[in-house]
């Protein structure tokens, strides 16, 4: 069995849907999983619409948004005005509307009870579309499959339970499955994400659960870039990865796969392929359990919207381990990642993403406690192999906010 996970570029037109299904279509001999996010920028749109993010009188606008972006897609794609399609369409949109309506509890919670949404939208079209055109699948609810805790935003996967649930992929019932990235499911039946970007993690527990031969994510790169091609206008494609190199490049906020997608794959020793879904003939990258990286060239990464936050204390005190474990708890409970941090005897600062709702949370939480200064709207640089005139030429004398070194990556905060 394969696993593939396309992209929200990769679907984010009735072009690129009819696209994607011709490389399915290529692949139909053998049985193969097919994971796919959003459409588009859908869960963008989406995150406006948790409770409590926008005023609900700007509700009804945005849903038309949603529902007249994926309307244009789906009268695209079917010919019949009463297909099938259109009345499941129409059903997640109403439930949409009762999520939306709710008051809102916990951010995090709502976050996920809406944004779940645009996956399952995304898939139940896709599927019908594959149906239509003689490639027959079955429609799976990954949230009846994939298990997590209740930690909203980031659900913990429970990976024995989803091991045993992964039965819904029987062979037996089909041998094209399509699914949804991103969103799972909790005990009690509550709907939890991954972290944003998170269907490549998705596809990479199915790719463990399933004993997959192999995974490729579809992009719309040839491969794994040495740096994102908006910002460099030469590139290099990276022909093949060790797994810890990819840990370490997905930890960095590497754009082309999530930062969990690698442990899962490496665990059961399955081979990663990157491709492009424009040429979906071409080569492209692979990760697995290769010595080195080749060929061997600096990597750039660039995070934008970051947030530098300083925590100092309001007393004589210095920033021990007591402190650290106020800050630290509070950003636990609040599901915030930390992209960089730094610590002195009297200052504790990290680098965040710019979430306004949480970061006015976590300043409210901590301010009782500790005085407060921060950055909005700065750039995180990584370079890994890195040297003094990559680092000139990066920066260009760009005032350094914080910046951390080690043998083989360097990491800068600037202003854009």
């Amino acid at each position: 069995m394969k696993v593939f996970k396309f992209g929200g570029a990769s679907v984010n037109s009735a072009t690129a849907v009819r696209n994607m299904a011709e490389i399915v279509r290529q692949y139909t001999k053998e049985p193969l999983v097919v994971v796919v996010s959003a459409m588009g920028k859908t869960t963008n749109m989406l995150e406006q619409l948790v409770p409590g993010v926008r005023p609900p009188e700007e509700h009804n606008s945005l849903i038309k948004e949603v529902t007249d972006y994926h309307l244009q897609i789906i009268r695209e794609l079917f010919a019949e005005a009463d297909h099938i399609v259109y009345k499941d369409f129409d059903q997640l949109i109403d439930q949409l509307r009762e999520q939306v309506a709710q008051p809102p509890t916990h951010y995090s919670y709502d976050y996920d009870q809406t944004v779940c949404y645009g996956e399952l939208i995304s898939t139940t079209i896709i599927s019908h579309y594959l149906n239509s055109i003689g490639l027959i699948n079955k429609w799976v609810d990954i949230r009846s499959v994939v298990r997590t805790d209740n930690n909203y935003r980031e659900g913990i996967v429970d990976f024995e339970t989803t091991k045993r649930a992964s039965s819904a992929f029987d062979t037996a019932d089909s041998m094209l499955f399509v699914t949804q990235g991103f969103i799972a499911g909790t005990a009690d039946g509550h709907t939890t994400t991954l972290g944003r970007e998170g269907s490549d993690y998705s596809a990479a527990i199915l790719s463990y659960c399933l004993d997959a031969e192999s995974m490729t994510i579809w992009k719309d790169v040839p491969g794994f870039l040495n740096a994102d091609p908006k910002y460099f206008a030469d590139t290099v494609k990276i022909e093949q990865i060790p797994y810890n190199e990819a840990l370490e490049l997905a930890y960095y906020g590497a754009s082309v796969i999530h930062p969990k997608t690698i442990k899962p794959i490496q665990n059961k020793n399955i081979s990663l392929y990157i491709k492009s879904f424009l040429s979906p003939n071409a080569k492209g990258s692979v990760i697995g359990p290769f010595a080195t990286i080749k060929p061997l060239t600096p990597l750039y990464i660039f995070k934008n919207n970051q947030t530098l936050l300083s925590v100092l204390p309001k007393d004589f005190s210095f920033i021990a381990e007591d402190n650290l474990r106020v800050i630290f708890a509070t950003l636990a409970e609040l599901n915030i990642r930390v992209n960089l941090m730094q610590n002195s005897a009297l200052s504790f600062s990290l680098c965040i993403d710019d979430n306004k709702l949480l970061l006015n949370q976590l300043i409210e939480r901590l301010s009782c406690q500790f005085h407060l200064r921060y950055n909005r709207g700065l750039q995180l640089i990584t370079i890994r192999y890195y040297t003094q005139q990559i680092i000139d030429t990066i920066v260009a004398q760009r005032p350094i906010l914080l910046q951390q070194r080690s043998r083989t990556t360097t990491q800068l905060l600037v202003q854009p």
